[in-house]
């Protein structure tokens, strides 16, 4: 492959793994820079050899095929570089995010049942105080520190020889935490062909927005942790494209990565999007080498959407997915963002080559278009299943491959489909899952609190917002102040309420179910539907 060539489906057939993506680019494009992170460039050649020393640090560190490694931190290039490094020896990379309190880092630490955890330079005090709640805890190895312990020493004392393990693509490669509805979160395990099957079938098709060139260049800024940093790193790599690595998303550095560093495409969900569009000097920003802007994980509103699309000048197109289908099943193309408003600008869009989407009711009934029910999907993007959680994976995804998505949607006769609601009661703000009861196990506990109900309300900025209702016990006064507080000391903030509602008594039907619909109704009034 020339450096001026597009790869074709010869060369993908040649990545069936994480660790082929950096073989194969080494060998095709080895000079080309694969990371670039804070003036350190890493080039494809250089990148599977630091993949290999990885690879060979975790067996000389006695991890196993098959076995977990943690990653808390910010977005790096070493944490690709352990990432596909684990990879290519068998092991499980389990990034964690960096905004979690110590109390939900040490519950994920010990459920993935890791030897090894890697922590970033920024999070260190918030994971002592993780694992000094844990009885084993792992061996630490600090990443962007120097000495014995840091990450660098302990990759650069191992040879760059390939390991040369033989990984087939149906083993789990990436381990991702998601909230759970009973309050603990479920390690979702995606495996090699996952993250790249479904990924090769889309570089198939003619998809002008997903086809990748080698001078583009990749902005990776949502944070490791979700499947949209991880994720859209992976996809940069995969097509061979540089890889700018944010360290976290900041608004200033973004539009610097556009003009300065000539970011063609990136990932953002609609909240950063909007902050990045309103700095002081955006409309000053030379746009002419950025193409595409991929955004999802939550609707835009239309007027930010022609915001953005007045501003940046370049293609937009709505990704829909979730963890669980390693990202985006479903997109609304390029040509379908009208800066008028349309019809479709509504939907989330029309499946991915090689996805299947369909409506079912709760009885698993297929329904005609136009009718709202659970979305469902199949294909090869679909995860194996949760971690150590049989049940949970069974209730998910049916024996014949369909996975339950606990959206509520429906689909109109051209195919394109639509999200209503959420059969679940998750919230997603600023692009982060919350479900509720994790949050109303952290609330519960305060001494003024008989019963609390959390429910998502619409958010100028945030698109949905938390927010907890609550019966008070007999004689307590309400202080939504102190709520507040006990609960960001309990879990991390993006998940905390941002506002208190008190009540009487919470609303119950005759099996003593709290009705949430109603609880959310008042605030979604004249709302064309019940996300946002």
């Amino acid at each position: 492959m020339s450096a001026s060539e597009a790869l074709t489906k010869a060369d993908f057939d040649q990545m069936p793994t994480l660790g082929d993506i950096a073989r194969f680019h080494a060998r095709e494009r080895p000079e080309a820079v694969a990371l670039s992170f804070e003036g350190r460039d890493t080039s494809f050649r250089q990148f599977d050899r630091n993949t290999n020393k990885v690879a060979n640090a975790l067996i000389a560190s006695g991890v196993k095929k098959g076995e977990r490694v943690a990653y808390v931190g910010k977005n790096s290039d070493q944490y690709f570089e352990l990432l596909f490094g684990a990879a290519k020896m068998g092991g499980v990379t389990l990034p964690i995010g960096w905004r979690l309190a110590p109390a939900e880092m040490a519950y994920i630490i010990q459920d993935g049942q890791g030897s090894l955890l890697f922590v970033g330079p920024e999070v260190a005090e918030q994971a002592k105080a993780a694992l000094s709640e844990l009885e084993n805890p792992p061996q630490v190895i600090f990443m962007e520190t120097d000495g014995p312990d840091g990450f660098a020493g302990w990759r650069d004392g191992q040879t760059d020889a390939d390991p040369d393990i033989d990984i087939p693509p149906d083993n789990v490669a990436l381990q991702l935490y998601t909230s759970g509805t009973t309050g603990r979160p479920k390690g979702a395990m995606l495996s090699h062909d996952n993250l790249l099957g479904g990924r090769r079938e889309a570089a198939e098709a003619d998809l002008p927005w997903n086809q990748w060139g080698p001078d583009d260049v990749s902005l990776v800024a949502m944070p490791v942790g979700h499947i949209g940093g991880t994720g859209w790193g992976i996809v940069g790599l995969y097509n061979g494209a540089k890889g700018i690595v944010a360290r976290e998303f900041d608004p200033f550095r973004v539009l610097d990565f556009i003009e300065k560093d000539g970011a063609s495409k990136m990932f953002m969900v609609p909240a950063a999007l909007q902050i990045v569009v309103r700095q002081p000097n955006a409309r000053n920003v030379d746009y002419s080498r950025l193409k595409y802007i991929l955004y999802g994980a939550s609707p835009i509103p239309l007027d930010l959407l022609r915001e953005c699309m007045e501003v940046f000048g370049c293609g937009f197109c709505q990704q829909y997915g979730m963890t669980e289908t390693c990202g985006t099943i479903v997109y609304l193309p390029p040509e379908d963002h009208d800066p008028n408003g349309n019809q479709r600008m509504r939907a989330a869009g029309i499946p991915m080559p090689g996805v299947e989407i369909r409506i079912e009711d709760s009885e698993g009934n297929v329904l005609p278009p136009n009718t709202v029910g659970e979305v469902v999907t199949r294909s090869r993007a679909n995860m194996k299943g949760y971690w150590n959680l049989d049940e949970a994976t069974r209730s998910t995804i049916a024996e014949d491959g369909w996975l339950h998505t606990g959206d509520a949607g429906y689909l109109d006769e051209d195919g394109y489909l639509y999200i209503h609601d959420r059969v679940k009661d998750m919230i997603i703000s600023g692009g982060e899952n919350i479900y509720p009861a994790e949050v109303e196990n952290a609330v519960y506990g305060h001494p003024d609190v008989a019963e609390v109900a959390i429910i998502g309300v619409p958010d100028d900025k945030w698109g949905e917002a938390a927010k907890a209702v609550v019966a008070l016990k007999p004689g307590a006064r309400p202080d939504a102040d102190s709520i507040l507080s006990f609960a960001r000391s309990r879990i991390a903030g993006f998940k905390a309420p941002k506002s208190v509602d008190f009540v009487e008594a919470l609303p119950r039907n005759a099996s003593g179910k709290i009705l949430k619909k109603d609880l959310r109704a008042p605030y979604w009034q004249g709302k064309d539907r019940a996300v946002n």
